[in-house]
């Protein structure tokens, strides 16, 4: 089946029906239901719930029956298309949006298509849409939950151009899955998007260095200041456990010997002129921060508490019984999503799934 005709078939249903085009969330269900993939691989790929890309996926089929003027459901959609879409189907669709008529007309063939999976992102040449993509040091996230407020907040410093963002929390808290499920509603903005883990403590040239080749496409030892290329692209920079350039026997923020210049580089970018983001994952501020905060269109940070009853999926999907004991179990560790899962899995084990028996 050509998923690209029938994706850009359901964009404009659903842009006549809403005004609004199709998300990230909203593709990947279409994409996964022409392939026969249920709603838990569809959220594992985007980084979501399954509940929520249930809900999602529920109203999205509602949109394109009233658009087809068909039942349409995740199980029928497909034999919907091959019934009528086969072979130049002819759809037109007529609305009445701001007071202009709208008609769309589209010839679709159905052919076999394999869809490249967004785990495994390519570099094409960057485009508006299309940026270069290295996430080859971002681990794997197989489950996110819920996190629509902390997503708008980010998303909206983005769209303000905010050039120096940093996510806190505890270890397990969501920051890097938080961080990744941003990325696809968020990528059309840039050029070009790279993560590193600072884990193993790299020094800033040897990362600036890393970073430089990558935008630049080079492999020459000399190469020009990442500030030069921060201004000519809009880039997304992404150094995730920076928390490991700090020292453990000081005050949070501190840096190791041999790193301090890290703090001279974040504030390179929070306040020279550029249209690039960096964000930073940690769990400490950098010191420099508080002072960058005052100049709030360069520089914000997000602190990432704990999850609210969102956090019921985790039961849910361990199996737990006494659903009423749950909100307990989430106020004991305080939602983070880590220890619930950790906990979720010995009440499983050892409890056989009663709550009640590993509270007392």
């Amino acid at each position: 089946m050509d998923i690209a005709e029938v994706l850009t078939l359901a964009d404009e249903l659903i842009f006549a029906k809403t005004g609004k085009h199709l998300d990230y969330v909203q593709e990947a269900i279409l994409r996964g239901t022409l392939q026969d993939t249920t709603y838990t691989q569809i959220a594992q790929e985007v980084y979501s719930s399954p509940s929520h890309v249930r809900n999602v996926g529920s109203d999205l089929w509602k949109l394109l029956s009233k658009g087809l003027k068909k039942d349409i459901t995740k199980t029928n959609f497909r034999a919907v298309l091959e019934k009528g879409i086969v072979y130049n189907y002819q759809s037109t669709i007529v609305e009445h949006i701001t007071g202009e008529n709208i008609t769309v007309n589209k010839n679709l063939n159905i052919c076999s298509e394999k869809v490249r999976s967004p785990k495994t992102p390519q570099n094409p040449q960057p485009t508006a849409k299309q940026p270069r993509i290295d996430l080859s040091d971002a681990p794997e996230i197989s489950t996110f939950f819920d996190r629509t407020s902390e997503l708008s907040t980010l998303e909206n410093w983005i769209s303000s151009r905010t050039r120096l963002i940093t996510i806190l929390g505890l270890s397990g808290i969501g920051k890097t899955a938080l961080t990744l499920q941003l990325i696809p509603q968020i990528q059309h903005e840039f050029d070009c998007i790279i993560w590193r883990s600072l884990h193993n403590a790299p020094h800033l040239e040897s990362l600036q260095t890393d970073i430089i080749k990558f935008l630049s496409q080079q492999q020459e030892t000399e190469l020009p200041d990442l500030i030069n290329y921060l201004r000519s692209y809009r880039c997304l920079i992404i150094l995730d456990d920076v928390q490991t350039i700090f020292s453990s026997q000081q005050l949070a923020g501190n840096y190791q010997p041999g790193y301090e210049n890290y703090g001279a580089f974040f504030k390179q970018i929070a306040e020279s002129s550029h249209n690039s983001c960096i964000v930073l994952i940690s769990w400490e501020k950098p010191r420099e921060i508080a002072a960058l905060e005052s100049h709030q269109k360069n520089c914000q940070t997000l602190q990432l508490n704990g999850l609210g009853e969102s956090a019921r999926d985790i039961f849910t999907e361990k199996g737990l019984l006494e659903s009423e004991k749950w909100s307990e179990l989430i106020e004991l560790y305080k939602g983070n999503p880590l220890w619930l899962n950790t906990a979720a899995a010995a009440i499983k084990d050892l409890f056989s799934g009663n709550v009640s028996d590993f509270l007392s």
